[in-house]
């Protein structure tokens, strides 16, 4: 009886428990038929809100980092890493039909996904450095390696109902769980405590890498430990929103605030700013065309078509900009 007693306890007091009978009291609140009417509006846009913090804080040193393809190729390991994992999996986890299985099954493959990335990344640092091959060519040798070993399993992926390219490819935030929106909550945790440690450095690396070991700057230290953070914003954000919008938010949101900044401080926080607005931009206009228009557009799709726009934009407010300045 004691032992059914604290499992209850416990059950009752789970932070995801906890969390979504937040969500749907703020819901039960709200207005009716109103956007926060809905839970999963609600939890799309906390997952969102976290989302895009994660991607914008580090997108201005992907793209100042002439990172960009770095971080795709990332993108395409989650590929092999999922491959990996679904067949671990189907070797070694239980086998079922019930929602607990496949539950089971994305802990599984989330953390094989996290740890591939993780040891791909490392890897293109360490066989750049250790050779005089330039970036792009050790860049496209894992990607295209990645791919390949995604592609000699992809023949055991039978199972759909575990795993559907479709919902890897595009994501579907309006999908997101409580637990999944707290595992962002603690990747946003770390990311902001570890760029305030590096941050600077990683600046003074990308400018002048002779400079930062002139000043005893553990340059090579800092790099693994970036790529790690990428690696897990990349794995952990892909696995929740999709690989389409990660890619966009790492890359679009950086390279827009690039044409409006005159300095990094503004274009670190212009990143942040612009890829928190457009997403939720891009909740706001995908909710209401459906309700409105009875138009059923795609979130993520309409977030980087929104992100995109922006890009044109700042192509021709940026000369702009830079004219009025000068004057």
């Amino acid at each position: 009886m004691f032992l059914n007693l604290s499992a209850d306890l416990l059950v009752a007091f789970a932070p995801d428990e906890w969390l979504d009978r937040c969500i749907h009291s703020c819901a039960a609140l709200a207005p009716e038929n109103s956007f926060f009417a809905y839970h999963f509006n609600i939890s799309a846009l906390l997952a969102l809100v976290l989302v895009s913090l994660c991607c914008g804080a580090i997108g201005s040193l992907v793209v100042g980092g002439r990172m960009a393809f770095f971080s795709d190729a990332l993108a395409h390991c989650s590929f092999a890493g999922i491959s990996i994992g679904f067949l671990l999996f189907f070797l070694l986890g239980p086998q079922g039909k019930d929602d607990n299985t496949q539950r089971l099954f994305w802990d599984w493959v989330t953390v094989i996904m996290a740890v591939f990335g993780i040891a791909a990344g490392c890897g293109i640092v360490w066989v750049r450095t250790r050779t005089g091959l330039s970036s792009d060519t050790v860049i496209g040798v894992f990607f295209a390696g990645a791919v390949g070993l995604a592609a000699t399993l992809r023949m055991l992926m039978r199972d759909r109902r575990l795993f559907n390219l479709e919902d890897f490819l595009f994501g579907e935030p309006l999908r997101v769980s409580s637990g999944q929106i707290l595992v962002l909550a603690a990747l946003l945790t770390l990311t902001v405590l570890l760029l305030a440690g590096i941050y600077n450095h990683l600046q003074l690396a990308s400018f002048n890498q002779s400079l930062a070991l002139a000043r005893r700057i553990p340059v090579q230290r800092v790099q693994y430990l970036f790529i790690i953070l990428l690696a897990l914003v990349v794995n952990l954000c892909l696995r929740f929103v999709g690989a389409l919008l990660i890619n966009a938010l790492l890359i679009i949101p950086a390279a827009t605030a690039v044409n409006l900044s005159r300095n990094m401080r503004q274009l670190f926080w212009r990143t942040v700013l612009l890829s928190l607005l457009l997403s939720l931009a891009g909740l706001w206009l995908s909710w209401d065309m459906n309700m409105g228009a009875n138009i059923d557009l795609g979130l993520s799709g309409t977030i980087v078509v929104l992100n995109v726009l922006a890009f044109l934009c700042s192509m021709a407010v940026g000369p702009w900009l830079r004219t009025r300045r000068a004057v």
